[in-house]
């Protein structure tokens, strides 16, 4: 198995035809849908949460609200409500620890 870093090379050398490199961007698609759909099944309303924010480069932590298809509602105390994509999440047990 080629690591990440093998792969990148070989994507940024040009080393793939049109073909390759759309086949390479859909099998990154369905793994996001896969992993997305995974931390969904996985949460439920009222689940602690940490996320990192690409507005301040912070790492959040609150209170999943709500669950959607691809979003989760978020309740960040300070910072009001967040709707992070699900395969950003990572479930933590207590906040305080976070």
């Amino acid at each position: 198995m080629m690591t990440t870093a093998q792969i990148c090379r070989i994507i940024e050398h040009g080393q793939l035809s049109d073909r390759d490199l759309t086949d390479v961007i859909t099998a990154v698609k369905y793994a996001r849908r896969h992993l997305q759909r995974k931390v969904t099944s996985s949460l439920m309303v009222g689940d602690n949460v940490e996320f990192t924010s690409s507005k301040t480069g912070r790492t959040m932590v609150g209170t999943v609200t709500k669950i959607a298809i691809k979003y989760v509602t978020v309740s960040v105390p300070g910072w009001g409500s967040w709707k992070v994509p699900a395969n950003m999440l990572t479930k933590i047990e207590d906040p305080l620890a976070a």
